[in-house]
């Protein structure tokens, strides 16, 4: 999975080395994950960042979850408008100074000032969507409905939850991911983040029918059976500032060694 020059894939984040930007606990995610040609997705990465691949492939990510008490910097989170129900669809990235990351095609939020606070501060292609989520005896769904587009655009996802597994090397390079990749007015910006290990739960899906990805621009993906299933009661997650994607940043590991 190395590659000369590209940071490894671990489980454990690296400390953030400058000011906490805000924080925020993800609660009840599921992540479906479809196994794609690097080729069909390679356009879609910033400039500075290809796909990141594993085994000849990279992947498309669906991830119906909760926001839950988004706060700025260290501070509390924000009351009503700091938690509310989200939906990404993403893609598996690495730039040109090696560092691993996210980037978003789609985050659909349920907080219409979330969706756009998020679009003018940093780009990010956040969409109003009506989201409904249920649990009921580990079984969780996920329900969101775009608001603008003229045709109705769907997602529903059911999961049934299963007990925790020992992470696989294809959970680590899906979850691990200390930070994203974002284009933002004419620069390539790196936004790194920093949480507890992972705890990834076995899942069966239960319903499956998206419209989300092919409205991100990939249709006929999520039309066939997911590669990549787990599900994770959560984490609590404190972001970094942004910084040019083409600038490496020191990070301090958690066993004290630094990495660049």
């Amino acid at each position: 999975m190395g590659h000369p020059g590209v940071e490894p894939v671990s489980p454990i984040a690296p400390e953030l080395t400058g000011p906490v930007m805000m924080n925020q606990a993800w609660r009840d995610l599921t992540f479906l994950h479809w196994a794609v040609d690097p080729e069909e997705v390679a356009r879609r990465m910033p400039p500075g960042v290809r796909p990141d691949i594993l085994d000849g492939v990279t992947y498309v990510g669906l991830v119906p979850f909760r926001m839950v008490g988004a706060g700025l910097a260290h501070g509390p989170g924000v009351p009503w408008w700091g938690s509310f129900l989200e939906t990404n669809v993403r893609l598996y990235s690495v730039d040109d100074t090696g560092r691993r990351g996210i980037v978003f095609l789609s985050l659909d939020a349920s907080r219409a000032a979330v969706v756009a606070g998020a679009q003018v501060a940093f780009g990010l292609p956040y969409r109003w969507a009506r989201m409904h989520y249920q649990e009921c005896g580990g079984v969780h769904s996920y329900d969101a409905r775009l608001r603008r587009p003229a045709r109705p655009v769907r997602s529903h996802v059911v999961v049934r939850a299963g007990p925790r597994r020992a992470s696989t090397e294809l959970d680590d390079f899906l979850s691990a991911r200390w930070g994203l990749h974002v284009r933002w007015w004419g620069r390539t910006l790196y936004v790194p983040n920093h949480h507890e290990v992972w705890p990834l739960h076995d899942a069966e899906v239960l319903a499956l029918d998206d419209g989300l990805v092919a409205a991100a621009g990939l249709p006929d993906v999520t039309a066939r059976a997911p590669d990549h299933v787990a599900f994770s009661p959560g984490v609590r997650t404190e972001f970094g500032f942004p910084g040019d994607a083409t600038r490496p940043r020191r990070h301090q590991r958690m066993d004290g060694r630094a990495r660049g």
